[in-house]
């Protein structure tokens, strides 16, 4: 009856069940990117009073050079080949400060190209093939032995079937730990603080772009 008396309704009711999967399915070509995590965890157990500014070891320090303190990752971007998707990524963890340049600000921490402008702080960074380009997420004016949350939202294109290239690099097996227990609501090891520095990725919205 609903269907005869409000006919502009009823087509809303169905064209939103309609664009509803075909949302879903585009946010699982990037199911690849979504929750991966850059993990730096401390070599010591955190104590349980620890000294503001306090410097740590990495857990992953070796004594090769070419894996000290260091991780890469790989992961295949979905989607269809010659078309361009807008990938909307949620940015959540516990980091220090890192200085780029030669590249693009955007927002606070969001570094777009460029290069490190440090030689021992934490580098967290993502790698397109396809436009290529690079991203950095924990951007700041200076180092210092701070410790802080960043939660915040970057949108980054890729083409489809792409490469997608996690680069972590703590330069040299040190790191600021998390001295002040921070604690990203919502994000494992929560309620717990998380011993050392790490960052979240979730795919939060994927966009094919016309």
């Amino acid at each position: 009856m609903l269907l005869f008396r409000f006919p502009a309704l009823a087509f809303a009711v169905v064209l939103i069940a309609l664009q509803a999967p075909a949302a879903d399915d585009l946010k699982k070509i990037a199911a690849d990117l979504d929750g991966y995590r850059f993990e730096f965890p401390c070599r010591d157990p955190m104590p349980e009073n620890p000294k503001p500014g306090a410097d740590g070891i990495s857990a992953r320090m070796t004594d090769d050079p070419k894996t000290n303190d260091k991780f890469t990752d790989t992961k295949k971007f979905g989607g269809e080949a010659g078309k361009r998707y807008k990938v909307t990524l949620r940015v959540r963890g516990v980091v220090e400060p890192m200085m780029y340049k030669d590249g693009r600000q955007v927002g606070e921490r969001f570094y777009i190209g460029g290069v490190p402008n440090n030689k021992t702080y934490n580098i967290y960074q993502l790698m397109v093939s396809s436009p290529a380009q690079h991203f950095f997420f924990n951007r700041d004016d200076k180092v210092g032995h701070r410790i802080f949350i960043i939660d915040y939202t970057a949108t980054i294109e890729i083409d489809g079937g792409a490469t997608i290239t996690l680069h972590g690099d703590g330069q040299n097996g040190h790191m600021i730990t998390n001295f002040s227990k921070l604690v990203v609501p919502e994000i494992a090891p929560a309620p717990k603080p998380f011993n050392g520095q790490f960052i979240q990725l979730n795919v939060i919205d994927v966009e094919e772009l016309k």
